[in-house]
């Protein structure tokens, strides 16, 4: 099987779905003459056109806005944000029309949009350039919230991104753009809401997503070494959240540790800890235990940047605290 990065991984499923769908278009800052910041966007402005692949001005606010009612009238957008940081501008629209739309109306607007664009910390881009807002987004009833962390999971839930009819917030990372996967040349869509079990395991259930989860697998080299057996999850999903893989998992290895990028306070660790404990009690041997970003404002520093995420020896210090050893 070919492998390929993941940005081209983003840009062959969205010219995948517009060449099937001439009402998919792509808009947002840079996305077309520039090629995208990222270059997720190479090469599109060339095979869809300017009235396909479209560059906005520096105001996403407005261009959410506009890709909204576009969505209400028929066409089905992806809204491209150089970074999810800049999307907050856009929030109001996001939270005030394009998630509850279809419940103000009584079911007479769908919003079938995608919004996409870099996640989370990228470097040295200081406090207000490098938050995680899966856990925002979440909150809010109505969106569909999707964090993948390799090329084949990108392709695959974008093209089902595309396709669903409700909006959807994929949340990308500027880390991952370059890294490299199988993807396979034909047809696929993956099912939104459907984590992945990647590696099974019998000693502890360690789930994560996005990028943070690559820490999980350098650390689990480690732990096998030890003879430490981790069931290892990929959410893949924020939200709808696949409760049932998680509590079957817990059921069978007894322990949960639960990584994530955001900060700790109303964390997806929270939400999976609190639904564990009320399906899974009586089989936990162990607390859950949950290892995210420190609970302060990210740092330019190096070393403070190093410091405040999760990395792979944290992840092997709290399996063992779950395991008692």
């Amino acid at each position: 099987m070919r492998e390929i990065q993941f940005r081209e991984a983003l840009r062959e499923a969205m010219s995948e779905e517009m060449r099937k769908d001439k009402s998919i278009y792509l808009m947002g800052e840079e996305v077309a003459e520039y090629n995208g910041a990222y270059k997720v966007s190479q090469g599109m402005l060339d095979e869809f056109g300017s009235d396909r692949v479209i560059d906005t001005p520096i105001s996403e606010l407005g261009f959410t806005a506009i890709g909204i009612g576009s969505a209400m009238n028929g066409l089905r957008p992806i809204v491209e944000f150089m970074t999810w940081n800049f999307a907050v501008l856009a929030l109001d629209q996001i939270m005030n029309h394009a998630a509850k739309m279809l419940q103000m109306s009584a079911g007479q607007y769908k919003v079938p949009i995608v919004f996409r664009g870099g996640n989370g910390s990228a470097g040295q881009l200081a406090a207000t350039h490098s938050q995680s807002f899966e856990v925002m987004y979440a909150h809010i009833p109505g969106l569909k919230v999707i964090t993948p962390s390799n090329p084949y999971d990108a392709k695959g839930l974008l093209k089902a991104a595309i396709r669903d009819d409700d909006p959807v917030v994929f949340l990308e990372s500027e880390k991952m753009y370059g890294d490299k996967g199988e993807v396979p040349d034909g047809e696929y869509l993956l099912p939104i809401g459907k984590a992945h079990i990647t590696q099974e395991g019998s000693d502890v259930t360690v789930v994560s997503f996005g990028k943070i989860i690559k820490e999980v697998y350098k650390a689990n080299e480690a732990l096998k070494k030890e003879n430490i057996s981790a069931e290892i999850i990929d959410l893949r999903t924020i939200r709808p959240l696949d409760y049932k893989t998680i509590v079957d998992s817990v059921k069978k290895t007894g322990r949960l540790l639960v990584v994530e990028e955001s900060w700790p306070y109303g964390s997806i660790a929270s939400e999976i800890t609190f639904h564990v404990q009320t399906h899974a009690f009586d089989y936990l041997d162990a607390p859950v235990y949950r290892l995210t970003q420190a609970d302060t404002p990210f740092a330019f520093s190096v070393p403070f940047i190093e410091e405040s995420l999760p990395n792979a020896e944290r992840v092997i210090k709290a399996v063992k605290k779950v395991m008692y050893i």
